[in-house]
């Protein structure tokens, strides 16, 4: 039976389990940071070692990754914004529910994100259980009564290698569906998305991982099919997929000779180099009539 959700002795912490897996959820931007496999006792995220990244799953809203001068132009009117918005900075979210398989975290606008993003919002994020399977539910409600502009992104690292004895390049990641797809690279020194470049998919399901695959940071597609991607070992065969049926955009990303790969569906992405910063027109951006609610749902699952 479902195990309910409890508080951490440092109240920073919260934990939820079922049967067979058990996964932590930071106070701070509800940060997913942990995913283990009971029967094996087996760590599937990122540990977010700060000397690295510190981070193991943020949530990004209501930007995806970085606007030119981190600003953003609304109205007439510009903004400042760091890189992937104000939920994963946010001190303010709060556990909204839990039941005995599932935590809901809350983040209402306030007068420190009215400075940086004018809109009246509530954000719900639902974290659910089934089985080998955690269910990540993104709920962005317009509590305003103008129309709200927003985009909304995941940012899951996953261990890699995840046994002693592997190596980086021992991992793959998998399609869902043979892909033909360009990749769209983030320039380093700006974090801005750049022209699309050669073939990285050519009607294949496999991209290898290598420490030099993401030399030029994050890798960005806009054009494939697949709703899932899986990654798996060649040596001990586990595997972790992420399923995003309602995320038009994918990235894949971690730093230089780092033991994680981050699997990211996005609903949006960085700007591009040459942009006129106007937030109404950006790419991938959402449009919310007011008194209304958006929902994207993604998924882990734990594959042995």
């Amino acid at each position: 039976m479902p195990l309910a959700s409890h508080i951490s002795p440092n109240k920073d912490i919260y934990t939820l389990q079922n049967d067979s897996i058990e996964i932590k959820v930071k106070k701070t931007g509800a940060e997913l940071c942990s995913i283990k496999l009971l029967s094996t006792n087996q760590e599937y995220m990122w540990e977010a070692d700060p000397a690295i990244w510190g981070n193991s799953s943020p949530v990004l809203f209501p930007i995806v990754g970085m606007l030119k001068d981190q600003t953003y132009i609304l109205d007439g009117q510009k903004y400042f914004m760091k890189k992937h918005g104000i939920f994963k900075y946010s001190p303010d979210v709060k556990l909204a529910s839990s039941t005995d398989d599932s935590l809901t975290f809350k983040l209402l606008y306030n007068e420190e994100t009215l400075k940086q993003y004018p809109f009246k919002f509530e954000y719900l994020l639902t974290f659910k259980l089934e089985k080998c399977k955690v269910i990540i539910i993104n709920e962005v409600k317009n509590l305003g009564e103008k129309e709200m502009y927003f985009t909304l992104g995941a940012h899951p690292a996953f261990k890699c290698p995840l046994d002693p004895g592997e190596k980086y390049d021992d991992y793959f990641l998998e399609f869902e569906q043979p892909e033909t797809a360009y990749t769209y690279p983030l320039l380093p020194s700006s974090g801005l998305l750049g022209e699309k470049t050669d073939l990285l998919l050519n009607n294949s399901r496999i991209l290898e991982l290598s420490y030099h695959l993401f030399d030029k940071d994050a890798l960005v597609f806009k054009d494939i099919q697949s709703k899932s991607v899986t990654l798996s070992s060649k040596i001990s065969g586990k595997r972790v997929r992420v399923d995003f049926e309602d995320y038009p955009y994918l990235g894949f990303w971690a730093k230089p000779n780092a033991d994680y790969v981050c699997i990211e569906p996005w609903y949006g992405v960085n700007d591009p180099v040459i942009t006129d910063q106007n937030f109404k027109t950006k790419e991938g951006i959402l449009k919310l009539d007011s008194k209304s609610t958006f929902t994207a749902t993604y998924s882990i699952s734990v594959i042995q």
